[in-house]
């Protein structure tokens, strides 16, 4: 075991948290200047481990608080972590935690984590060889010292503390105490002794005279028990001859009450039987006005059906004829339309065939009249230019200009083929797309049908479901009246328990119902909640014949709470505290219960009452606990017999109560306010009401959720049917206005395509006619400039004058006929488009419209609805009937209970005047029974007064009448009286003291043992002190001459204990004592004193020669030091500890002894380890690791990171002596 690890934080000169890096289990070094706060380091761990600051006031505490700059520091710790791998700290753990936390107001040790005492630390650390005796394993900066100039009498005081003479010290301050203590009591053993000796010397004189008395008080005790006993007897026969008679009139008494009681059930069965009537009545007159308000909505519904159907069926028929018409006047229009088209198409090839005539005749017009426009310009080219270079160049720019012109030309004739070309082709996919509209609103048409047919079969179904649940809200109703009816029963026989129970029972009952079901809601404490069972009435059942003497045994037990154990009653109760919830409660814990077997009496006349009560066997020790001791009697007789002879409370049937003490209890109980009948009833009822409220739940409730489901799924379909209709319907619309706008644009494109194709024509003769141009003056560039045309280009010009008057004539002709043909078609195809097809566009779509309404699914749907409608009516009138029939007879049942109510009433009248005829003749008699009771008691009491009397006192004066006894007992006080002064406690007062003196002789013995058993012990306790400083001052001297010798080679040093003699002088013995001789056998003159001893004196030489020994104060102070480091190694051999803490030891020795002391530390800490401080260098060459301490804004830096900085200063000054002393060489 050793230091592995030490962490400080606000410590002295630590301020931040410093983790000391993990120490070797070797020698470890703390190296640091003057004033760097390495002492501060070995303060932490002494803070820690010793006793020094065991108890700290405040302001010490806060002294060793961190002060610096910055805030204060409000608390600070020390922990140091121990290696445990030998196990040696009685803990299993390889590595041992032990932190101290101090603050201006708290002290704390923690041991892994886990707070603990100062004496545990103190404890755990003896216990790992940390002796109390020994604390030279902390050796502070100044100890060598103090130790060097100790005196010989601090030395000895050492030498006890390491031999452990502490112990004994104690043990014999105990021992001298418990010897002053049997002293004490000795002497009062002995004052005692004299006073009862004195007292029995008195009594002994006083036996004569109580003789005497005894005889003449025993014949009068005699005489009393037998007068006492006449009279006992004489009270017993009345007694009995009372209960007879009581008895008779009891038995009357109890065939009035239940005749009573019967006419009391019947008149409450009357009642509740006139109740439920009264509610069922309430229930159907509710249901009627109900279904008179559903009769009204339903006939108003029917109305607005007929209404509606009549409608629907006057426009079928309207629909009809129209229908027809429009059919009609559709064929009239197919008719014509075919005519027309017909017509034009008669017409159109006419058209095409004058037009294509026309369109080459005008053709051949314009390149002819171009031809001889270019030949009359050719002819006046020769006048217009005056070279034939000239005119070359005017030929070039107009060809230049006529090829833009021709390609202009080009790509207008381009784009207008191309746009009558999409013409067509978008006229085709036109019509494509209008068949496809035509197809899809066909079939929209019929997905809308369909539709609307569904929609009216769900609504349908709907409006059945919502009459069905109608009916069921209406049976729910009369159910929840009936319901509340048994409610308010229930709630009535609540309320008759509480008032017989008491409110804080019931309270408490109530509480902790909460408390187990706030368990319940929070899922906690589960066992808590299968622990409880009840109240024991609710555990357990029995014959109504038995409720009384069972309630009246049990009395408030029966609200006893039945629990496992007692931790349930505890969680209970605590949680019951916590919610400050009102109330009492008393547990049954069935672990807590001692419950022994009974030994009942086997007898006719009496049964145990356990045996009549039906209960779960786990509950038996409750149930014993509370009726285990109780017998069920025939009469009160058996009662008193059986109470008296087995020590048994016995009960009768009729609640007549004898307990075991003598004590009786009894009287009219009343069984209406029998609080087991009262919980029998509320059961009943609550039974009742879950009956009622399961069948309200399973059967209607049940249904009426499940067509409230179906009525909402039957909305949820008609709303989807109607979001689907309004899709269609927007869908057919959309594709009307869709197909309307393709036609549109067909007529548009139709209208558009012969102006286009004219455009085409002329802009085709137009390109002719500049491509003419173009070749006639590519021909004529180059040829040779003329004036007049040459005779070919005449003749040419004239041809052309021919031609040009016969096309302008035949063109003439056929514009004359193209346009009476194109007039034809124009006045058909508008005919065709504006009218016909208009009309029948208007006609197809009136059609529609018509289809759409005369499906007859509406009509169809209002008609079911009708005969619905009238169905429910019919019911709800049927209803409405049964309900009136059910009315009256409910009522005239109600008159007949009525009138045998007023019978019972009577009845029950007539039973209670009985009754209290019956109650005075009773009571009177039991007045008489307890007076004859209270004589009983008092003849009984007087005869136990007279305590144990000889057999002959029952038997020798019975024959005497009371006259005689009365005589002899007169004679017998007048003998007594004159033995009046005598001590009647005499014979008892002498044993008495006999038997305490007897006691007191043995306890004066084993006092006088005690005594010398202390004697000897003390002596025993002497020896052993004497020897163990012996022994210790042998070991310490021999441990001290061998570490000297090692310190100082050829030295030699010995410890010499000093004693005192008589004169006062004194004597030494050097080395090893003579103890041996003075050991004695046991008497205390013979037992050797430690207190002979005044001191240990050292005697050394550091040349090894005897002549040269000497004391302490002849040393020098160097010398001091090193014998007494070695006195202190000579100690830790002798009590070794598991680590050390030097802190500079070697302050004040040379080079040559720090090199001695750092090889002993270095033999040393093979088997313990060593941590030293010092500013030297001879230590850290014995030193396994080095740490660093560095001081600087009043906070210490401790590390193994900052040794080579010291080293380095170390080697510096080492080398900075050295050459110091070769310069003085």
């Amino acid at each position: 075991m050793y230091i592995k690890q030490v962490i400080i934080q606000g410590f002295r000169s630590y301020r931040d948290q410093t983790i000391v890096d993990p120490f070797s289990s070797k020698h470890n070094v703390i190296v640091g200047r003057n004033g760097s706060g390495k002492s501060n380091f070995f303060y932490a761990i002494q803070f820690v481990l010793s006793d020094e600051f065991s108890h700290l006031r405040p302001e010490q505490r806060l002294a060793l608080l961190h002060e610096g700059t910055g805030p204060r520091v409000i608390s600070a710790f020390v922990e140091i972590i121990f290696d445990n791998s030998d196990n040696r700290l009685p803990i299993d753990k390889e590595e041992v935690s032990l932190r101290r936390v101090i603050g201006a107001k708290k002290d704390q040790y923690f041991l892994d984590k886990k707070m603990v005492t100062k004496n545990d630390v103190m404890n755990l650390l003896e216990s790992a060889g940390f002796s109390r005796s020994n604390p030279y394993y902390i050796v502070k900066q100044g100890k060598i010292n103090q130790m060097a100039t100790a005196p010989d009498s601090q030395r000895l005081k050492l030498l006890r503390e390491v031999a452990g003479t502490r112990v004994y010290d104690e043990r014999k301050e105990e021992s001298i105490s418990l010897m002053k203590e049997t002293e004490g009591k000795r002497e009062k053993i002995n004052e005692l002794l004299k006073y009862i000796e004195e007292r029995l010397h008195t009594l002994e004189e006083e036996k004569e005279e109580l003789a005497q008395y005894q005889k003449w008080d025993k014949m009068r005790r005699a005489l009393e028990y037998t007068i006492y006993n006449q009279e006992l007897n004489e009270t017993r026969a009345k007694l009995d001859e009372l209960s007879a008679k009581r008895e008779t009139s009891g038995e009357k008494s109890r065939q009035l009450r239940d005749a009573q009681q019967d006419a009391r059930d019947k008149m409450e069965d009357i009642e509740r039987q006139v109740r439920e009537l009264k509610t069922k009545i309430s229930a159907m007159k509710e249901e009627k006005e109900q279904l008179s308000a559903e009769r009204q909505e339903q006939i108003k519904q029917r109305t607005k059906l007929e209404l509606k159907a009549k409608d629907l069926q006057d426009e079928l028929a309207g629909n009809s004829e129209q229908r027809k018409r429009l059919l009609k006047e559709r064929q009239k229009l197919l008719e014509k339309i075919e005519e027309k088209q017909k017509e034009l198409a008669e017409t159109e090839p006419k058209f095409n065939s004058v037009k294509e005539k026309e369109e080459r005749g005008i053709a051949r017009l314009a390149q002819a009249t171009q031809e001889r426009t270019d030949l009359y310009a050719k002819q006046g080219r020769g006048s217009q230019f005056t070279s034939k270079e000239e005119r070359d160049k005017w030929i070039k720019k107009e060809l230049k200009s006529l090829d833009q012109a021709i390609n202009d030309k080009k790509r207008q004739i381009a784009a207008i083929h191309k746009d009558l070309e999409d013409t067509e082709a978008n006229k085709e996919k036109n019509l494509e797309q209008y068949n496809k509209l035509d197809q899809d609103l066909n079939e929209v048409k019929a997905r809308v049908e369909e539709l609307d047919r569904k929609y009216y079969e769900v609504k349908n179904k709907k409006d059945e479901l919502q009459s069905e649940r109608n009916y069921l809200w209406r049976e729910e109703n009369a159910e929840q009246q009936a319901l509340a009816a048994k409610r308010e029963d229930l709630e009535k026989k609540q309320q008759l328990l509480r008032a017989a129970t008491g409110k804080a029972i019931l309270n408490g009952i109530d509480s902790i119902n909460k408390v187990l079901e706030h368990f319940r809601r929070k899922g906690i404490n589960q066992h808590v909640q299968n622990g409880y069972h009840g109240i024991v009435m609710n555990n357990f059942e029995c014959e109504p014949a038995f409720y009384t003497c069972v309630e009246v045994t049990a009395g408030n037990r029966l609200f006893y709470h039945i629990v496992d154990s007692d931790e349930v009653s505890t969680k209970i109760l605590m949680e019951f505290n916590k919610m400050n919830l009102p109330g009492e409660v008393t547990f049954l814990p069935l672990n807590k219960l001692d419950v022994r077997d009974t030994a009942y009496p086997e007898t006719n006349d009496a049964i145990p009452m356990i045996s009549k009560l039906r209960y779960n066997p786990r509950f038996d020790k409750a149930f014993k606990h509370v009726f285990g001791k109780t017998l069920i009697c025939r009469s009160m007789e058996v009662s008193t017999q059986l109470a008296r002879a087995f020590t048994m409370d016995c009960i009768t049937l009729e609640g007549d109560q004898v307990s075991h003490r003598g004590a009786l209890t009894g009287g009219y109980y009343d069984t209406r306010k029998s609080r087991l009948e009262l919980q029998k009833d509320v059961r009943k009822a609550e039974e009742e009401l879950g009956e009622l409220e399961a069948k309200l739940n399973e059967n209607l409730r049940r249904n009426i959720e499940r067509i409230n489901n179906e009525i909402d799924q039957l909305m949820n379909q008609m709303q989807q049917i109607e979001t689907q209709q309004r899709k269609f319907k927007a869908s057919r619309d959309s594709i009307l206005s869709e197909m309307k706008m393709l036609k549109e644009k067909r007529q548009q494109s139709e209208k558009t395509f012969m102006p286009k194709q004219r455009s085409l024509q002329s802009l085709e003769a137009s390109l002719h006619a500049m491509e003419s141009t173009r070749e006639s003056l590519k021909a004529e560039l180059g040829t040779d400039l003329l004036s007049q045309l040459s005779l070919e280009d005449q003749k040419r010009v004239d041809a052309l004058n021919d031609e040009i008057r016969q096309l302008q004539q035949e063109n003439r002709q056929l514009l004359n006929e193209r346009i009476k043909l194109e007039g034809i078609i124009t006045r058909v195809e508008t005919y065709l488009n504006e009218n016909l097809r208009k009309r029948l566009d208007q006609v197809e779509q009136e059609l529609n419209e018509l289809r759409e309404t005369e499906g007859g699914t509406v009509l169809t749907a209002t008609t079911s609805e009708l005969e619905a409608i009238n169905k429910r009516v019919k019911d709800t009138m049927a209803r409405s009937e049964d309900l009136d029939n059910s009315i009256d007879k409910t009522e005239a049942g109600i008159k007949e209970l009525q009138k045998s109510m007023e019978r019972w009433k009577n009845m029950e009248k007539e039973h209670m005047d009985a009754i209290n005829h019956d109650t005075k003749e009773l009571e009177k008699m039991t007045n008489r029974q307890g007076m004859l009771l209270k004589k009983k008691e008092e003849c009984m009491k007087k005869i136990r007064e007279l305590g144990s009397l000889p057999q002959e006192a029952f038997e020798k004066y019975q024959t005497l009448s009371l006259k005689q006894l009365f005589r002899k007992l007169e004679q017998c006080n007048t003998e007594l009286k004159k033995y009046s002064h005598v001590n009647k406690k005499a014979l008892d007062q002498f044993v008495n003291f006999s038997e305490q003196k007897e006691k007191l002789i043995k306890r004066q013995e084993e006092l006088d043992r005690g005594y010398k058993s202390i004697m000897e012990l003390m002596n025993v306790l002497e020896l052993r002190k004497y020897e163990a400083i012996q022994l210790t001052f042998k070991q310490v001297s021999k441990n001290f001459s061998e570490v000297f010798q090692k310190l100082v080679p050829g030295g030699k040093a010995t410890l010499v204990m000093k004693k005192g003699d008589v004169e006062g002088s004194q004597s030494q013995d050097e080395g090893e004592g003579s103890g041996e001789s003075e050991r004695g056998s046991g008497s205390q003159s013979s037992v050797p004193s430690v207190d002979q001893f005044t001191g240990v004196g050292i005697r050394v030489s550091f040349t090894g020669k005897q002549g040269e020994m000497r004391e302490m104060q002849q040393l020098s102070g160097g010398q001091k030091s090193l014998v007494a480091l070695a006195l202190i190694f000579a100690i830790q051999k002798c009590d070794p500890a598991p680590f050390y803490l030097f802190d500079e030891i070697d302050q004040a020795l040379d080079a040559q002894h720090r090199k001695a002391v750092s090889d002993m530390i270095m033999e040393l800490a093979v088997h313990a380890q060593f941590i030293t401080t010092t500013f030297r260098p001879e230590l850290l060459e014995s030193a396994d690791k080095f740490y660093g301490v560095k001081f600087r804004n009043k906070v210490i830096l401790l590390s193994s990171r900052l040794i080579f900085t010291f080293l380095l200063f170390l080697f510096y000054v080492i080398l900075l002596k050295k050459l110091r002393k070769s310069l003085f060489k």
